[in-house]
Protein backbone atom coordinates (compact mmCIF):
# COMPACT_ATOMS: atom_id res chain seq x y z
CA UNK A 1 0.00 0.00 0.00
CA UNK A 2 1.19 3.54 -0.63
CA UNK A 3 4.77 4.26 -1.59
CA UNK A 4 6.70 1.52 0.20
CA UNK A 5 9.78 1.43 -2.02
CA UNK A 6 10.39 5.06 -2.83
CA UNK A 7 9.02 8.54 -2.17
CA UNK A 8 7.66 10.54 -5.06
CA UNK A 9 8.89 13.80 -3.51
CA UNK A 10 12.11 14.54 -1.63
CA UNK A 11 12.27 18.02 -0.15
CA UNK A 12 15.74 19.41 0.55
CA UNK A 13 15.85 22.49 2.75
CA UNK A 14 18.96 23.82 1.05
CA UNK A 15 19.36 26.71 3.52
CA UNK A 16 17.61 28.53 6.34
CA UNK A 17 18.73 31.88 4.91
CA UNK A 18 15.79 33.97 3.70
CA UNK A 19 15.02 37.69 3.30
CA UNK A 20 11.48 37.24 4.67
CA UNK A 21 10.19 36.76 8.22
CA UNK A 22 6.93 34.94 7.58
CA UNK A 23 4.76 34.47 10.65
CA UNK A 24 3.97 30.84 9.84
CA UNK A 25 7.49 29.77 8.79
CA UNK A 26 8.20 26.14 9.65
CA UNK A 27 11.93 26.76 9.51
CA UNK A 28 12.08 30.03 11.48
CA UNK A 29 14.31 31.17 8.63
CA UNK A 30 16.97 33.82 9.29
CA UNK A 31 18.95 36.37 7.30
CA UNK A 32 22.16 34.34 7.04
CA UNK A 33 22.89 30.63 6.55
CA UNK A 34 23.20 28.60 9.72
CA UNK A 35 26.48 26.81 10.40
CA UNK A 36 26.42 23.20 9.32
CA UNK A 37 24.27 23.37 6.21
CA UNK A 38 25.17 20.79 3.58
CA UNK A 39 28.03 21.91 1.34
CA UNK A 40 28.04 21.73 -2.43
CA UNK A 41 29.94 18.43 -2.31
CA UNK A 42 27.52 17.03 0.27
CA UNK A 43 24.57 18.23 -1.76
CA UNK A 44 25.84 16.48 -4.87
CA UNK A 45 26.37 13.35 -2.79
CA UNK A 46 22.80 13.55 -1.48
CA UNK A 47 21.51 13.74 -5.05
CA UNK A 48 23.61 10.71 -6.03
CA UNK A 49 22.28 8.69 -3.07
CA UNK A 50 18.70 9.51 -3.99
CA UNK A 51 19.32 7.71 -7.29
CA UNK A 52 19.58 4.50 -5.25
CA UNK A 53 15.79 4.55 -4.91
CA UNK A 54 15.76 3.50 -8.55
CA UNK A 55 13.52 4.64 -11.35
CA UNK A 56 11.24 6.45 -11.41
CA UNK A 57 13.44 8.71 -9.31
CA UNK A 58 11.78 10.95 -6.74
CA UNK A 59 11.27 14.55 -7.76
CA UNK A 60 13.74 16.73 -5.86
CA UNK A 61 12.22 19.93 -4.48
CA UNK A 62 14.79 22.53 -3.48
CA UNK A 63 13.31 24.67 -0.76
CA UNK A 64 14.40 26.66 2.27
CA UNK A 65 14.60 29.38 3.57
CA UNK A 66 15.22 30.69 0.11
CA UNK A 67 17.22 28.40 -2.20
CA UNK A 68 18.14 31.42 -4.32
CA UNK A 69 20.41 32.43 -1.44
CA UNK A 70 22.74 29.55 -2.39
CA UNK A 71 25.31 30.53 -5.00
CA UNK A 72 25.68 26.86 -5.98
CA UNK A 73 22.00 26.41 -6.85
CA UNK A 74 22.66 26.18 -10.62
CA UNK A 75 25.33 23.53 -10.01
CA UNK A 76 23.03 21.49 -7.79
CA UNK A 77 20.15 21.70 -10.25
CA UNK A 78 22.45 20.83 -13.13
CA UNK A 79 23.86 17.81 -11.31
CA UNK A 80 20.40 16.43 -10.52
CA UNK A 81 19.16 17.00 -14.06
CA UNK A 82 22.26 15.31 -15.49
CA UNK A 83 21.30 12.19 -13.54
CA UNK A 84 17.77 12.24 -14.97
CA UNK A 85 16.06 13.58 -11.86
CA UNK A 86 13.19 16.06 -12.06
CA UNK A 87 13.80 19.21 -10.02
CA UNK A 88 11.45 21.87 -8.69
CA UNK A 89 12.46 25.05 -6.87
CA UNK A 90 10.51 26.92 -4.19
CA UNK A 91 12.06 30.40 -3.90
CA UNK A 92 11.05 33.32 -1.74
CA UNK A 93 9.65 36.34 -3.53
CA UNK A 94 12.54 38.79 -3.22
CA UNK A 95 14.76 40.96 -5.41
CA UNK A 96 16.57 37.78 -6.49
CA UNK A 97 13.42 36.35 -8.09
CA UNK A 98 13.07 38.15 -11.42
CA UNK A 99 12.53 37.32 -15.08
CA UNK A 100 16.24 36.63 -15.60
CA UNK A 101 16.34 34.18 -12.69
CA UNK A 102 13.23 32.39 -13.96
CA UNK A 103 14.78 32.17 -17.43
CA UNK A 104 17.94 30.69 -15.92
CA UNK A 105 15.96 28.11 -13.95
CA UNK A 106 14.10 27.12 -17.10
CA UNK A 107 17.33 26.80 -19.08
CA UNK A 108 18.72 24.53 -16.34
CA UNK A 109 15.78 22.19 -16.81
CA UNK A 110 13.81 23.01 -13.66
CA UNK A 111 10.40 21.38 -14.02
CA UNK A 112 8.38 23.72 -11.81
CA UNK A 113 8.62 26.76 -9.57
CA UNK A 114 6.36 27.55 -6.64
CA UNK A 115 5.77 30.91 -5.00
CA UNK A 116 3.49 31.85 -2.13
CA UNK A 117 0.48 34.09 -1.80
CA UNK A 118 -1.40 33.98 1.49
CA UNK A 119 -4.15 36.53 1.22
CA UNK A 120 -6.62 38.03 -1.18
CA UNK A 121 -5.60 41.50 0.00
CA UNK A 122 -2.28 43.21 0.51
CA UNK A 123 -3.01 43.81 4.19
CA UNK A 124 -3.51 40.13 4.97
CA UNK A 125 -0.65 38.81 2.86
CA UNK A 126 1.83 41.37 4.18
CA UNK A 127 0.78 40.81 7.77
CA UNK A 128 1.70 37.15 7.29
CA UNK A 129 4.85 37.71 5.24
CA UNK A 130 6.16 40.63 7.28
CA UNK A 131 7.32 42.80 4.34
CA UNK A 132 5.51 45.98 3.19
CA UNK A 133 4.81 45.97 -0.54
CA UNK A 134 5.27 42.20 -0.76
CA UNK A 135 1.76 41.54 -2.11
CA UNK A 136 2.39 43.52 -5.29
CA UNK A 137 5.82 41.97 -5.75
CA UNK A 138 4.29 38.50 -5.32
CA UNK A 139 1.71 39.21 -8.03
CA UNK A 140 4.50 40.41 -10.31
CA UNK A 141 6.50 37.23 -9.60
CA UNK A 142 3.48 35.07 -10.38
CA UNK A 143 2.89 36.90 -13.67
CA UNK A 144 6.56 36.55 -14.59
CA UNK A 145 6.49 32.86 -13.72
CA UNK A 146 3.46 32.24 -15.91
CA UNK A 147 5.09 34.15 -18.79
CA UNK A 148 8.35 32.22 -18.40
CA UNK A 149 6.73 28.99 -19.52
CA UNK A 150 7.77 27.22 -16.32
CA UNK A 151 5.06 25.22 -14.59
CA UNK A 152 4.08 27.66 -11.88
CA UNK A 153 2.45 26.62 -8.64
CA UNK A 154 1.14 29.01 -6.01
CA UNK A 155 1.22 27.95 -2.37
CA UNK A 156 -1.20 29.38 0.17
CA UNK A 157 -1.60 28.77 3.88
CA UNK A 158 -5.01 28.35 5.48
CA UNK A 159 -5.21 29.86 8.96
CA UNK A 160 -7.83 31.62 11.03
CA UNK A 161 -6.78 35.06 9.78
CA UNK A 162 -7.35 34.54 6.06
CA UNK A 163 -10.29 32.13 5.71
CA UNK A 164 -12.78 34.65 4.37
CA UNK A 165 -10.36 35.81 1.65
CA UNK A 166 -9.97 32.39 0.00
CA UNK A 167 -12.50 33.03 -2.82
CA UNK A 168 -10.87 36.35 -3.67
CA UNK A 169 -7.43 34.74 -3.56
CA UNK A 170 -8.59 31.95 -5.87
CA UNK A 171 -10.06 34.40 -8.37
CA UNK A 172 -6.83 36.40 -8.38
CA UNK A 173 -4.74 33.32 -9.11
CA UNK A 174 -7.12 32.14 -11.81
CA UNK A 175 -7.06 35.53 -13.52
CA UNK A 176 -3.24 35.45 -13.57
CA UNK A 177 -3.25 32.09 -15.34
CA UNK A 178 -2.26 29.94 -12.34
CA UNK A 179 -3.54 26.40 -12.74
CA UNK A 180 -1.91 24.66 -9.77
CA UNK A 181 -2.83 25.79 -6.25
CA UNK A 182 -1.25 24.09 -3.24
CA UNK A 183 -3.19 24.80 -0.08
CA UNK A 184 -1.45 24.17 3.24
CA UNK A 185 -3.45 23.87 6.46
CA UNK A 186 -1.34 25.48 9.17
CA UNK A 187 0.72 23.29 11.52
CA UNK A 188 1.73 25.07 14.70
CA UNK A 189 5.47 24.59 14.47
CA UNK A 190 8.37 27.01 14.01
CA UNK A 191 7.07 30.58 13.96
CA UNK A 192 3.63 29.16 13.24
CA UNK A 193 3.40 27.97 16.85
CA UNK A 194 2.09 31.43 17.75
CA UNK A 195 -0.68 31.42 15.14
CA UNK A 196 -4.20 30.08 15.45
CA UNK A 197 -5.10 26.98 13.48
CA UNK A 198 -8.52 26.58 11.97
CA UNK A 199 -11.04 24.62 14.02
CA UNK A 200 -12.25 21.19 12.85
CA UNK A 201 -15.54 22.76 11.72
CA UNK A 202 -13.69 25.48 9.79
CA UNK A 203 -11.35 22.89 8.25
CA UNK A 204 -14.36 20.88 7.10
CA UNK A 205 -16.11 23.86 5.56
CA UNK A 206 -12.93 25.10 3.86
CA UNK A 207 -12.42 21.59 2.50
CA UNK A 208 -15.83 21.70 0.84
CA UNK A 209 -14.98 25.13 -0.59
CA UNK A 210 -11.73 23.72 -1.99
CA UNK A 211 -13.69 20.89 -3.59
CA UNK A 212 -15.76 23.56 -5.33
CA UNK A 213 -12.60 25.45 -6.39
CA UNK A 214 -11.13 22.24 -7.80
CA UNK A 215 -13.93 22.12 -10.37
CA UNK A 216 -12.74 25.18 -12.34
CA UNK A 217 -9.84 23.54 -14.17
CA UNK A 218 -7.30 24.29 -11.44
CA UNK A 219 -5.30 21.49 -9.84
CA UNK A 220 -5.87 21.87 -6.10
CA UNK A 221 -3.35 20.09 -3.88
CA UNK A 222 -3.91 19.94 -0.12
CA UNK A 223 -0.93 19.84 2.24
CA UNK A 224 -1.39 18.53 5.79
CA UNK A 225 -5.10 18.20 4.96
CA UNK A 226 -5.52 14.67 3.60
CA UNK A 227 -9.13 14.71 4.80
CA UNK A 228 -9.92 16.53 1.53
CA UNK A 229 -9.71 13.10 -0.09
CA UNK A 230 -12.60 11.99 2.10
CA UNK A 231 -14.51 15.14 1.17
CA UNK A 232 -13.94 14.43 -2.51
CA UNK A 233 -15.23 10.89 -2.11
CA UNK A 234 -18.31 12.14 -0.29
CA UNK A 235 -19.01 14.91 -2.79
CA UNK A 236 -18.41 12.69 -5.83
CA UNK A 237 -21.02 10.31 -4.41
CA UNK A 238 -24.33 11.11 -2.78
CA UNK A 239 -23.21 14.36 -1.19
CA UNK A 240 -24.07 14.72 2.50
CA UNK A 241 -25.09 18.05 3.95
CA UNK A 242 -22.09 20.35 4.04
CA UNK A 243 -23.81 23.51 5.09
CA UNK A 244 -22.60 26.02 7.61
CA UNK A 245 -22.28 29.77 7.51
CA UNK A 246 -18.59 29.79 6.57
CA UNK A 247 -18.99 27.38 3.67
CA UNK A 248 -22.13 29.14 2.47
CA UNK A 249 -20.32 32.48 2.38
CA UNK A 250 -17.24 31.05 0.62
CA UNK A 251 -19.36 29.11 -1.88
CA UNK A 252 -21.55 32.12 -2.67
CA UNK A 253 -18.60 34.45 -3.24
CA UNK A 254 -16.81 31.88 -5.40
CA UNK A 255 -19.78 31.31 -7.70
CA UNK A 256 -20.63 34.99 -7.78
CA UNK A 257 -17.17 35.77 -9.14
CA UNK A 258 -16.53 32.65 -11.24
CA UNK A 259 -19.93 31.31 -12.20
CA UNK A 260 -20.97 27.72 -11.45
CA UNK A 261 -18.17 25.12 -11.80
CA UNK A 262 -18.48 22.76 -14.74
CA UNK A 263 -15.54 20.35 -14.52
CA UNK A 264 -14.78 17.23 -12.46
CA UNK A 265 -12.85 17.78 -9.25
CA UNK A 266 -9.07 17.88 -9.62
CA UNK A 267 -8.54 16.65 -6.04
CA UNK A 268 -6.61 13.37 -6.10
CA UNK A 269 -8.54 10.43 -4.62
CA UNK A 270 -5.32 9.21 -2.96
CA UNK A 271 -1.99 10.85 -2.27
CA UNK A 272 1.03 11.17 -0.07
CA UNK A 273 1.52 11.58 3.66
CA UNK A 274 4.67 12.47 5.57
CA UNK A 275 6.76 9.31 5.28
CA UNK A 276 4.41 7.79 2.71
CA UNK A 277 5.64 9.19 -0.58
CA UNK A 278 7.45 12.11 1.07
CA UNK A 279 10.89 12.51 2.66
CA UNK A 280 12.44 15.72 3.98
CA UNK A 281 16.13 16.58 4.34
CA UNK A 282 16.89 19.58 6.55
CA UNK A 283 19.64 22.14 5.94
CA UNK A 284 22.05 20.19 8.17
CA UNK A 285 21.25 16.80 6.63
CA UNK A 286 18.79 15.64 9.28
CA UNK A 287 16.07 13.49 7.73
CA UNK A 288 12.42 13.76 8.75
CA UNK A 289 9.25 12.10 7.37
CA UNK A 290 8.13 15.56 6.22
CA UNK A 291 8.93 19.21 6.67
CA UNK A 292 6.36 19.68 9.43
CA UNK A 293 6.85 16.32 11.16
CA UNK A 294 10.07 16.89 13.06
CA UNK A 295 10.60 13.28 14.07
CA UNK A 296 14.28 12.56 13.45
CA UNK A 297 15.01 9.50 11.33
CA UNK A 298 18.75 10.02 10.83
CA UNK A 299 21.20 12.22 8.94
CA UNK A 300 22.41 11.89 5.36
CA UNK A 301 25.96 12.61 6.48
CA UNK A 302 26.04 9.14 8.05
CA UNK A 303 22.84 7.36 6.92
CA UNK A 304 21.58 6.35 3.51
CA UNK A 305 18.24 7.99 2.67
CA UNK A 306 16.99 4.82 0.99
CA UNK A 307 17.49 2.74 4.13
CA UNK A 308 15.98 5.47 6.33
CA UNK A 309 12.87 5.57 4.18
CA UNK A 310 12.38 1.85 3.61
CA UNK A 311 13.40 0.48 7.00
CA UNK A 312 11.94 2.97 9.49
CA UNK A 313 9.34 1.27 11.67
CA UNK A 314 7.47 4.55 12.05
CA UNK A 315 7.27 5.08 8.30
CA UNK A 316 6.19 1.48 7.77
CA UNK A 317 3.30 2.03 10.19
CA UNK A 318 2.33 5.26 8.50
CA UNK A 319 2.35 3.56 5.11
CA UNK A 320 0.26 0.62 6.34
CA UNK A 321 -2.02 2.98 8.33
CA UNK A 322 -1.33 1.34 11.70
CA UNK A 323 -2.59 4.49 13.37
CA UNK A 324 -3.95 5.22 16.82
CA UNK A 325 -7.29 6.52 17.97
CA UNK A 326 -9.96 7.61 15.52
CA UNK A 327 -7.55 7.73 12.56
CA UNK A 328 -6.79 4.04 13.18
CA UNK A 329 -10.43 3.00 12.93
CA UNK A 330 -11.60 5.50 10.32
CA UNK A 331 -13.14 3.95 7.20
CA UNK A 332 -11.24 6.53 5.13
CA UNK A 333 -7.80 5.81 6.62
CA UNK A 334 -6.51 4.22 3.41
CA UNK A 335 -7.07 7.27 1.21
CA UNK A 336 -6.64 9.82 4.00
CA UNK A 337 -4.61 8.82 7.05
CA UNK A 338 -4.80 12.22 8.72
CA UNK A 339 -2.00 14.75 9.11
CA UNK A 340 0.82 12.95 10.90
CA UNK A 341 2.54 16.28 11.59
CA UNK A 342 -0.51 17.83 13.25
CA UNK A 343 -1.07 14.70 15.33
CA UNK A 344 2.58 14.84 16.49
CA UNK A 345 2.50 18.55 17.33
CA UNK A 346 -0.69 18.21 19.36
CA UNK A 347 -0.12 14.88 21.12
CA UNK A 348 3.52 13.90 20.69
CA UNK A 349 2.31 10.78 18.83
CA UNK A 350 3.03 10.78 15.08
CA UNK A 351 0.55 7.91 14.72
CA UNK A 352 -2.21 9.68 16.65
CA UNK A 353 -5.47 11.25 15.53
CA UNK A 354 -5.46 14.40 13.42
CA UNK A 355 -7.26 16.95 15.64
CA UNK A 356 -8.29 19.10 12.66
CA UNK A 357 -10.51 16.42 11.13
CA UNK A 358 -14.19 16.86 11.97
CA UNK A 359 -15.00 13.32 10.88
CA UNK A 360 -12.37 11.94 13.29
CA UNK A 361 -13.81 14.10 16.05
CA UNK A 362 -17.19 12.46 15.42
CA UNK A 363 -15.65 8.97 15.60
CA UNK A 364 -14.02 9.88 18.91
CA UNK A 365 -17.31 11.16 20.30
CA UNK A 366 -19.16 8.00 19.29
CA UNK A 367 -16.47 5.66 20.64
Amino acid sequence: MGFAERPVLVFWETTRACPLSCRHCRASAIARPLPGELSTVEGRSLIDRLLDFGRPYPTLILTGGDPLQRADLPELVGHARAQGMNVAVSPAVSDRLDAETLSTLKSLGVAAVSVSLDGGTAATHERIRGVPGHFGRSLEAIEAGVRSGLRLQVNSTVMSGNLTELPRLFRTLYSLGVRTWEVFFLIRTGRGADLEEVTPTEAEEVSHFLYDASRYGVLVRPVEAPFLRRVRKERDGPAPSHGGSLYSALHHELEEGMGPPSQPSSLAPKGTLDGDGILFVAHDGTVYPGGFLEYRLGNVRVDGPVALYRESELLRRIRTRELHGACGTCPYRSECGGSRARAFVHSGDPLGTDPACLFAQGLTTRA
